[in-house]
């Protein structure tokens, strides 16, 4: 089974973005926070950006959107050539529609559960996604710290999985570091997004291997 490190570039030097991409060309994606100050409190990337980042970055883009009125902005972002857009259900009345767009366009549909919203609803609608990213943290800000208690939800979406034999990637996003990977691998993530830990090592392409290695050590 794949373990996959996303390193998020909200932690990056957005002064030289060029030179950070480089730095983590070991890495499976590049996690890109989209937010819009109105889904959550904080501003970040728009399209603009999000685009310039595909022209340049040498790994494929992993675009998160943390932003209201998704059903009209989400499409954009997989015409922009992002090879995974995720958007939240908690800003989607129509979740299943919106992954069958992006997946017409051409990127993998991924939906993103807040650390207070149940998993129940859409395990039956698994098989519309591509990925599940199940929040460790509230979003809005990185460098927070990783909410143990979002686990049952993760253990739970790793059965279904399991059982039924879906090509879905669990990803978990948020305080992800050596000492917090492992728990969620265990839990059944396969899929890790690290921003602080990552950027703020003095090799990022080394602690990507770090990461890596913690994380299958502790997959079943």
């Amino acid at each position: 089974m794949t373990t996959r490190i996303n390193p998020s570039i909200l932690a990056a030097d957005f002064a030289n973005l060029e030179h950070e991409l480089g730095r983590i060309a070991s890495a499976d994606l590049v996690h890109v926070d989209v937010m819009d100050n109105h889904f959550v409190p904080n501003l970040t990337f728009g399209p603009q950006m999000v685009g310039r980042l595909q022209e340049v970055s040498p790994i494929p883009l992993d675009v998160h959107l943390m932003i209201s009125d998704v059903d009209r902005w989400a499409p954009g972002y997989a015409e922009l050539g992002a090879f995974s857009v995720t958007f939240h259900a908690e800003a989607t009345d129509e979740p299943v529609a919106l992954a069958r767009r992006l997946r017409e366009i051409g990127a993998r549909a991924g939906i993103a559960l807040k650390p207070g919203t149940d998993v129940e609803p859409y395990l039956e609608l698994l098989p519309e996604f591509d990925q599940v990213l199940v929040m460790t943290v509230e979003p809005g800000f990185g460098g927070q710290s990783f909410m143990a208690e979002t686990m049952p939800k993760l253990e739970r979406l790793s059965r279904v999985v399991r059982e039924t034999d879906l090509d879905v990637w669990l990803q978990v996003d948020g305080g992800i570091s050596l000492d917090t990977i492992g728990i969620a691998a265990d839990a059944g993530a396969d899929t890790f997004v690290a921003g602080s830990a990552v950027f703020g090592a003095d090799v990022p392409a080394e602690r990507i291997i770090a990461l890596r290695d913690a994380a299958i050590a502790h997959r079943h």
